[in-house]
Formats: structure tokens, sequence, C-alpha cells
């Protein structure tokens, strides 16, 4: 290998080591943890500092990754087909819950399925492709507006409403705001027969890399198929499915702020 590529090599792995530690790395620590003599650390570090692609903590002195990197990267992500990218996510999520994966986004004011895996088995979830929800009644739909505003929250419900689709439905504003609280809580959303009688749903949000909800990932059973016994693991599975897409997506938590997961 020409000393060129060596240089790129490393630089290249810094980036990637100094991405995997939320506080950053010292020249040192770069040292030791990709096994490179400090002089070349030291040089590649301060070169992509110069670039715009690293910044130093002048109090702990430590490298941390800067908003250039994001900058390029938003191109990409940007036209990421994110049906494409939730895909195999979704497959295992059925795999291990046994449940229906859904993959939904905000549209005008209702949750929307953009993907579908189905469980194996005789019974259907009647849903599909393109089905349109109120995000009242859903958890997707709960999911993907938790993290908006309150202002947001409550123009939507003037526009759209809070219909009574079955007794369990959520139908004030004031308990719906209140079940929000609970999914930042908590991390996932719940719809328990809230939609349709004799189904129950467990669904959590997809952030993108600016922190932002793009989609929200969801299981669908029958009360039998995904009883409340069974709820904390599907929770636990449907939260890491999120996660991992969210990931993909170049979502890192906030420092001093509690992650979603």
């Amino acid at each position: 290998m020409s000393a060129v590529s060596t240089a790129i090599m490393r630089a290249l792995d810094i980036l990637e080591a100094i991405a995997e530690r939320e506080r950053g790395l010292t020249t040192s620590e770069v040292s030791r943890r990709l096994g490179i003599p400090k002089s070349s650390a030291s040089y590649i570090l301060h070169t992509l500092e110069q670039r715009g692609y690293l910044k130093r903590q002048a109090s702990t002195r430590r490298y941390q990754l800067s908003l250039k990197l994001l900058n390029i990267t938003r191109h990409l992500l940007a036209d990421l087909d994110i049906r494409e990218l939730a895909r195999p996510t979704l497959r295992e999520l059925v795999d291990q819950s046994g449940l229906t994966a859904h993959l939904a986004v905000l549209d005008q004011g209702e949750a929307v399925y953009i993907e579908k895996v189905e469980a194996p088995g005789f019974v259907r979830m009647n849903t599909w492709v393109g089905r349109r929800l109120p995000v009242h009644s859903t958890s997707v739909g709960k999911a993907l507006v938790a993290y908006l505003d309150e202002a947001t929250v409550k123009a939507l419900l003037r526009e759209r409403g809070l219909k009574k689709q079955t007794p369990k439905t959520i139908a004030s504003c004031a308990e719906f705001m209140q079940e929000l609280a609970r999914v930042r809580e908590h991390g996932f959303a719940i719809d328990d027969e809230e939609n349709s009688l004799g189904v129950r749903c467990v669904a959590a949000p997809v952030f993108d890399a600016t922190g932002r909800v793009v989609a929200s990932i969801g299981v669908t059973g029958t009360t039998t198929q995904n009883d409340l016994r069974r709820l904390p693991r599907t929770a636990a599975l449907v939260k890491e499915a999120a996660r991992k897409l969210s990931q993909q997506l170049g979502y890192r938590p906030p420092r001093r702020a509690a992650s979603p997961f």
C-alpha cells in the first residue's frame, strides 16, 4: 500500500473512531485506539480540523466531528429511499415479534403506510401500503406527532378532529397531549383497540440526522397475538428496530437530553 493510501485509510479510521465516541478523542487516544504513531495521528487530525471535518474542544483537547460532515451526508440522506432502507429491519422485526410490521410517514395531518411486511400465519391484518390513518387513534400516528411542538399538534387536531373510531379512542385534546407525553417518556406508542376493536399496535419514532421524526415503525396484531403480557418485549423490539433505522439515517441522540430509545 502506498503512503497516500495509508494516510487516506488512517484518516477514514480516525473519523469512524471519533464518530463512535460521544465525547470525542484526544490525539493520544486516537494513537492508542488505532495503533498508529502519535505524530501521524496528530498530523491527520490537524489536517482534518483545518479542512473543517473535525473540531477540537479547547478545554479537553478532544476532537469531535463537525457539521461539515452532516452537510455532506445530508444530500445523500435526502435522496435515500427510506422504504428500501427499512425493509430488512421490518423483516427482522416480523421474525422476532410474529406480528405484521409497518413503516409510516406523516402526510397532510395523517399517518400513511409506505411499507408493510406481513406476518406468517392465517390471520391477515386489514392494512395496505398507501392506507391513511388518523394520528390520534393509531400507534404509528402518535409516534409521528409526539415530538412536534404543542401548537402544531393542536392545529392538526383542530383540522382533523378526534373522531371516536372505537369506544377506546382518545377524544379530547388534553388527553391526547398527555398521551404524547407518555410516548416521549417511554419511547413508544400504543394503540390498544383505539382504531379497530380486537387489534393492538405498538410503534416507535424514526429520527433523521437532524433529530427530526421522519417516520415511525410499528407492529400490528390481534389482541390475542399481541396480548398485554407480551407488551414489554414487543415494545423493546419495536424501539430497537426504530433505533437501528434512525442510526442508518445518521441520527445521534443529543448529549444532554434523554434518548427516545
